[in-house]
């Protein structure tokens, strides 16, 4: 519980002083906070993810002035986690509890951020554009940021969460 705690204060300040300053021609826009998400464990109640997610996204909008789409991107992928988890695992292999670069393979866990990381990004910028006029534009966005915050995910899965 304290170190979900301190994972949730540390990454809400990384994104709120450092992330929320980056945005590279309106293209990159890396969105760490969606690692505390991913490394809620796994067999965690339901209910109990939903309301992290929820409250690590309405925190991020009230930093940011968002009104809600960050609560929404991340209620919506901490809904599809379980189905993700279920689908990119073998039947054979025990998911471990904790769904870290630490405890998995690299392969699993790049697939499991990658999809993640890219259904909130699609959400996000969506609702942030609220229209389908620039589709492709908002889409080459969504990939661009995905990529970074994929990789910032990985580099702190290997700096940080590593042992």
């Amino acid at each position: 519980m304290i170190k979900y705690s301190v994972m949730f204060i540390v990454l809400v300040l990384i994104q709120v002083a450092i992330l929320n300053q980056i945005e590279f021609s309106g293209y990159v826009n890396p969105y760490l906070y969606v690692l505390f998400i991913l490394l809620l464990p796994v067999n965690a109640p339901r209910y109990v993810v939903l309301l992290s997610a929820f409250f690590i996204g309405i925190v991020i909008d009230l930093f940011t002035d968002s009104m809600g789409i960050h609560a929404a991107a991340a209620v919506f992928i901490a809904y599809i986690r379980p189905s993700v988890i279920r689908i990119i695992s073998v039947h054979d292999e025990d998911t471990e509890e904790y769904p870290g670069l630490q405890k998995n393979r690299f392969s699993w866990f790049l697939t499991y951020t990658s999809i993640i990381v890219f259904a909130h990004h699609f959400i996000l910028f969506y609702l942030q554009v609220l229209s389908l006029k620039g589709f492709f534009t908002t889409f080459l966005r969504v990939l661009i940021s995905s990529f970074f915050t994929i990789f910032i995910i990985v580099l702190s899965q290997f700096i940080i969460f590593r042992k």
